[in-house]
């Protein structure tokens, strides 16, 4: 590894025990251990920041759709109130002797 750098790390005694501890318990060297440590640690925080970036497009969209849904059941009210409109028109008789037509929403 030439292109490996020094890295020089203070640790509490009890960090320092705890480490110990795992790298006993992962047969791995320090360097192993903190380089596996690192890049766990980058991505984790790759995958929390993406998890970050879809929640607000879901919230995003989540109004948006919201404003579309809204619209699209206005303009079902609107339509249905036309409808209900037109209803009266379709109980007149023909004639005398006809029975009434009837248009019932179901």
């Amino acid at each position: 590894m030439s292109d490996s750098k020094k890295l020089v790390v203070n640790l509490s005694e009890t960090l320092n025990n705890e480490f110990n501890k795992a790298l006993k318990e992962d047969s791995k060297k320090r360097s192993q251990f903190i380089r596996e440590a690192i890049i766990l640690y980058i991505e984790e925080k790759k995958i929390a920041k993406e998890m970050e970036l879809m929640r607000k497009g879901y919230m995003e969209m989540g109004n948006i759709n919201l404003e579309f849904a809204e619209m699209g059941f206005a303009s079902d009210i609107r339509e249905l109130k036309e409808y209900e409109a037109k209803l009266p028109e379709c109980d007149w008789s023909h004639d005398n002797d006809s029975e009434k037509r009837r248009y019932i929403l179901c």
